[in-house]
């Protein structure tokens, strides 16, 4: 089982879009931190007040946002890119063709980038 820590704004907001629309479980909410679960990932996500949010010995702050991410890999990214454009998602780009692949990046409420991808595209 594979385990990412993404640090967020607002750990309700972000419970909420990871359950609505990727299909996360809750399994803890400790108010700063919260731990979803979808099949072999735990997703942890990290509030400022929480102990992940506290400054570095040289100040720095952990924050959310960057360009590490995870993927998750779909079956059908036209259908679920017209899904979560219905539902509000927003997206960085259109669905890049290439290789045998189709990939497109989204963010979360915090500014986290998560990258859907379809394999053996044409």
């Amino acid at each position: 089982m594979a385990t990412v820590r993404y640090m967020v704004n607002d750990v309700s907001d972000s419970c909420e879009f990871y359950v609505k629309h990727f299909g996360f479980e809750l399994e803890n909410n400790f108010r700063h931190m919260a731990i979803l679960k979808k099949d072999d990932l735990n997703l942890w996500l990290a509030g400022p007040p929480s102990s992940a949010g506290q400054p570095m010995l040289d100040g720095t702050k952990p924050v959310p946002g960057g360009w590490s991410r995870f993927v998750f890999e779909i079956e059908d990214i036209d259908a679920t890119v017209a899904t979560l454009k219905s539902q509000g998602m927003k997206f960085k780009n259109e669905i890049l063709r290439g290789g045998g692949r189709a990939q497109i990046l989204c963010e979360d409420p915090s500014g986290n980038v998560i990258d859907l991808m379809q394999r053996d595209t044409k």
